[in-house]
């Protein structure tokens, strides 16, 4: 593991605009051409993208840079995200319900970055948690298009719940950035 004084040379593997994470022809997410219609539309969309970026600043890692951690004493790391982004979903699936709440899935709290060791079954599985429990909330709040319903005993708004979605994404984005700077100099956008 480097120092922190040992900075790794600042790259992208864009070639068009180098100050790029990627060329704008190659970029999966959704940038170009007609906004989307609405507000349901225009949430999702942010929220897809914030999604794409997480896998973009995770892509071609492997586990222990995966695994590496930030700057003592913090855990934080890429797969630490990626597993704490699985169990966030699974406590939105709570706000919803008025039912039992849902066992978290990797135990006690914060076991979601501290269990994020150099382990590709952990990485693997972290990325199936993840997709796994998108779907689901996902599907859960598909239940209920009205934005301005009021779900679960906290009476949250499936608007509210939805920007909250997309806050969590994109701060954990820009976390996701600095980790990625410090593993091997790859900048993002």
């Amino acid at each position: 593991m480097e120092s922190m004084n040992d900075q790794p040379a600042r790259w992208t593997q864009a070639t068009v605009y180098p100050d790029m994470w990627t060329d704008p022809d190659k970029d999966p997410r959704n940038s170009e051409g007609v906004s989307p219609d609405g507000e349901q539309a225009t949430l999702d969309g942010y929220l897809t993208d914030y999604r794409l970026t997480l896998r973009m600043k995770c892509e071609g890692l492997d586990a222990e840079q995966m695994a590496r951690r930030s700057v003592s004493p913090s855990t934080m790391s890429l797969l630490g995200l990626v597993r704490h982004l699985a169990e966030v979903e699974r406590d939105w699936r709570n706000w919803i319900s008025g039912d039992e709440p849902l066992p978290k899935l990797y135990g006690k709290r914060d076991a979601d970055f501290d269990g994020a060791v150099a382990d590709k079954a952990v990485v693997d599985a972290a990325y199936a948690d993840l997709e796994r429990e998108q779907a689901a909330t996902d599907a859960a709040l598909a239940e209920h298009p009205d934005l301005g319903e009021r779900l679960g005993k906290d009476r949250i708004s499936v608007r509210e719940l939805l920007v909250h979605r997309v806050e969590e994404y994109a701060r954990h984005c820009g976390h996701a950035d600095l980790l990625r700077e410090c593993i091997d100099g790859r900048v993002g956008q």
